[in-house]
């Protein structure tokens, strides 16, 4: 019960914040426009949200291969469900799902664990390079047929603008200082490791050799990666495909509801509601909808309990169907686990 706590905490916060958009917008207001979606393209957008998986799990495949632990298409796909849903679930979303996301792939590819975590890690990285393109792309179209810049728009342009300068410039740092960084890594964590295997009774810690050879792996993993250009542009191509599904099912939920609006719209706000995705709840859940409704709401012009009600069908097929596809991957992963042992 108390390794579930935070996440029960962290849904209580979302479901917290979600109730009170609702209230915002007017309940009367939202459940007569939500009650006005049109069913058949809403059964488009669940296709949609199903290639966007798909397409991702094919990035992951190919970072895969390119690691030397291939495996089926239709496994990368289930298994990156599975990834997904370890971040919908875990508050603060990427950065406290990638360790269970990894644990998730170092299983079905039969493979290591760091190979995992550099798997996962060079997807999530790879995703923000089209993602900010789109904002760049998407902010250029919405501003030019502004007539002035709010405050939404504002915040936008920042968000983009130190995406497009963070990304680049940890990058370099990350890859230019690899090895001070990991020496740092194992000074850090060796004496934490070490501390918690003196307060859990029956295991035994890693040695700080063994630290250390497991996280140099995780390095040397990284490495092959950046070396394989061609699989770096494929992984990329999938992931830019990826970005656009998302954006043609957020524009099929507003259309669903009666109102087409400019593509650029939802390109803008997509790539830049997932920096809410660090907030400490589940996947960001609550967050991510907060700035979806605060970019879209003066870029379209659309009523806010529209685009609220657009969001919230937009989230379902994006954020709970592959709750329900991975947790029933993850299951079996650790069913499997369990039988092995191991």
């Amino acid at each position: 019960m108390a390794d579930r706590l935070p996440t029960i905490v962290g849904f209580a916060g979302a479901l917290t914040v979600l109730a009170g958009l609702v209230w915002f917008v007017g309940v009367d207001d939202f459940l007569d426009s939500i009650a006005k979606a049109d069913l058949s393209i809403l059964a488009i957008v669940v296709c949609i949200a199903l290639l966007w998986l798909m397409l991702w799990g094919m990035a992951l495949k190919t970072v895969l291969d390119s690691l030397g632990a291939p495996v089926p298409a239709h496994v990368a796909i289930l298994v990156f469900a599975a990834a997904v849903f370890s971040n919908n679930i875990t508050p603060f979303g990427q950065a406290g799902g990638e360790p269970v996301s990894a644990l998730l792939i170092s299983e079905a590819a039969d493979t290591e664990y760091e190979t995992g975590l550099a798997a996962i890690a060079s997807v999530d990285t790879l995703h923000f390079v089209p993602s900010i393109g789109f904002a760049i792309v998407g902010f250029t179209f919405v501003a030019a047929g502004a007539v002035q810049l709010g405050r939404n728009l504002l915040f936008a342009a920042a968000a983009i603008a130190t995406l497009a300068v963070a990304l680049p410039v940890g990058a370099y740092l990350g890859w230019r200082y690899r090895y001070e960084l990991e020496a740092a890594v194992v000074r850090a964590l060796t004496p934490v490791v070490q501390t918690v295997g003196r307060i859990i009774p029956r295991w035994t810690p890693p040695s700080a050799s063994a630290i250390e050879n497991g996280i140099e792996g995780f390095f040397t993993s990284i490495d092959r990666i950046a070396a394989d250009r061609r699989s770096l542009l494929t992984a990329t191509a999938f992931s830019a495909l990826g970005w656009l599904m998302l954006g043609t099912a957020l524009w099929l939920s507003l259309y669903a509801l009666g109102h087409a609006v400019p593509f650029s719209a939802v390109m803008l706000a997509i790539p830049v509601s997932m920096v809410a995705g660090v907030m400490p709840l589940p996947g960001g859940s609550g967050a991510i909808e907060t700035v979806l409704i605060t970019l879209l709401v003066p870029t379209t012009g659309i009523p806010s309990a529209v685009v609220l009600s657009a969001v919230l069908l937009y989230r379902g097929a994006t954020y709970w169907l592959p709750v329900l596809i991975g947790g029933g991957v993850a299951s079996a992963l650790g069913t499997d686990r369990a039988r092995n042992g191991r």
